[in-house]
């Protein structure tokens, strides 16, 4: 215990228990950490609005549970003669989600497909925790209810409530 007391001093102790006690506090510490996995959401060039939507509220809700999306624009044919159409759809993915993301890896071409790995933005995660309940309605009526999106995340347009006729 004290080493460098004069003369030293120790403590006689049940090593069963000291085993015991360390792997309780060691069970305790994981039980604390988080695991983010990397959940991944494929597009295509000549994605629909529609789709691209439902993808994206998708993408918004795993960063809200708290993962990294992986993001991939998939080429094929043609398609690789214009990989500004795939940029353009990934930064209108961020710009989509920006209220809860970050981009953690810009995008980059990488053979036949186009990556970008969001991640989730803690200080945006908090705000909404901290200040998002029992705020008031924004816009609209008195007693209106806040734009929430379906996914259930703040900052993102809600779905529309008719349906789109193609």
């Amino acid at each position: 215990m004290a080493p460098d007391a004069n003369p030293p001093v120790c403590r006689i102790m049940d090593f069963n228990r000291y085993r015991y006690e360390t792997a309780q506090r060691a069970k305790e510490s994981r039980r604390k950490t988080t695991s983010t996995s990397i959940k991944e959401m494929k597009y295509r060039p000549k994605i629909g609005t529609g789709d691209f939507d439902t993808k994206t509220r998708q993408v918004a809700k795993f960063l809200g549970d708290g993962h990294k999306v992986k993001i991939t624009i998939m080429f094929r044919g043609r398609e690789m003669s214009h990989p500004e159409l795939g940029k353009k759809i990934l930064d209108h993915v961020a710009e989509t989600v920006g209220a809860v993301a970050k981009v953690e890896s810009e995008p980059k071409l990488d053979g036949r497909n186009m990556i970008m790995v969001l991640a989730p933005d803690r200080r945006a995660h908090q705000a909404g925790r901290s200040g998002g309940a029992g705020a008031a309605p924004q816009g609209g009526e008195p007693g209106s209810a806040p734009a929430v999106s379906a996914a259930g995340v703040p900052g993102l347009p809600p779905a529309p409530s008719t349906p789109i006729d193609h």
